[in-house]
């Protein structure tokens, strides 16, 4: 916008106040400065821009230059013109401040009614078409978490931010940080978008663990995909899974099997409970079993994570049979032992008693 396109009221009183300073020498007073601010303060809110709002004081130079005005006027107006073009720029800036901290607040407010679903879901959507988004339709959630907690000033949410937009513009994805965690919100039909959330996110956060929730539709859609993920990233540590991406979609089966925790706690005492009588404890058949079960059921494989002979493997699975009954190299009761060691490790047993 050109200098002359700002209205004259953002100059107001400024040549009157040229030719008296050009008279008297004086520097503006505090109220002169302040009416400056003022109407930078104005201009900004009115959405014009710095550059102009500048233009046209340095413009109203030629055009209110005082009459009579000597060569040893010159740097009197000349100081008066910086200090009043300072303070327009000091109240422009604090309006842009204000209204970007308002944006960071708005924004900050949607996002927290957004994960949590505390907002009327109607007004909820019209919000969301402000931030790019489009609730009717359906959203996956990837949540991040690190060994410490982000938030969003942090090099690392920038870094993954900057990341997605330079490979996907805005794409309508919505990055944040939530409770110390990376948050990234987007179009369920544009998974490749969480697929490169997660190889950023694990990458900035050396090797943390990203949780990715299924698309769901609509406003409420979000929020149990939110949850979702969070759900995954509790599971993960309870199981000491390691993979560093985990789908919701691909642990399904888990939450199924230990949402009864009365039932699971009975099913791993009746069928892990007799490894107490084990030498050593349960611990260590414990483990046997996992590491067997977590190779597939190989038994060299398994002896090579356990740091054991495939001899000395093949005796604990057998001292296993014995004691519990039940066969960890026979189909049939490999289902029950291994649904028995999830629930083990989801209890903590036989850390904490059931």
């Amino acid at each position: 916008m050109a200098g002359q396109d700002i209205p004259e009221q953002y100059l107001d009183g400024y040549g009157p106040m040229l030719a008296e300073i050009a008279a008297t020498g004086r520097r503006l007073t505090r109220d002169e400065l302040q009416r400056r601010r003022d109407l930078g303060e104005q201009a900004a809110e009115a959405g014009f821009g710095l550059r102009a709002l500048v233009s046209a004081h340095l413009s109203a130079i030629r055009a209110h230059w005082p009459p009579g005005a000597g060569p040893g006027d010159v740097g009197h107006i000349l100081a008066a013109v910086e200090q009043a073009v300072d303070a327009v720029a000091e109240g422009y800036e604090r309006a842009q401040l204000i209204a970007v901290r308002q944006e960071e607040a708005a924004r900050r407010e949607f996002i927290d009614d957004l994960l949590f679903g505390r907002s009327d879901l109607g007004r909820l959507a019209e919000r969301a078409e402000r931030f790019g988004m489009r609730l009717s339709l359906e959203h996956a959630v990837a949540v991040a978490e690190g060994t410490t907690g982000y938030t969003e000033g942090d090099s690392v949410p920038r870094q993954v931010e900057q990341a997605l937009i330079a490979r996907f513009g805005d794409r309508r994805i919505l990055l944040t940080t939530k409770d110390g965690r990376l948050v990234c919100v987007a179009p369920g039909g544009s998974p490749e978008v969480l697929t490169y959330f997660a190889k950023h996110a694990y990458a900035g956060t050396d090797g943390g663990r990203v949780a990715v929730g299924r698309p769901q539709q609509g406003p409420g859609g979000v929020v149990h995909s939110y949850e979702e993920a969070l759900s995954v990233l509790d599971l993960a540590r309870r199981l000491e899974l390691t993979d560093p991406v985990l789908h919701a979609r691909e642990l399904l089966v888990y939450p199924v099997l230990t949402r009864d925790r009365q039932a699971m706690a009975e099913l791993v005492l009746a069928t892990l409970g007799p490894l107490a009588d084990a030498r050593g404890g349960a611990g260590p058949m414990l483990e046997t079993l996992r590491a067997y079960f977590d190779s597939g059921c190989v038994a060299a494989e398994a002896a090579r994570r356990l740091s054991l002979s495939v001899r000395a493997l093949t005796y604990r699975l057998a001292r296993i049979h014995t004691l519990t009954g039940a066969d960890p190299t026979d189909p049939g009761d490999r289902y029950t032992l291994q649904t028995a060691v999830i629930g083990a490790r989801f209890l903590n047993w036989p850390t904490r008693e059931l």
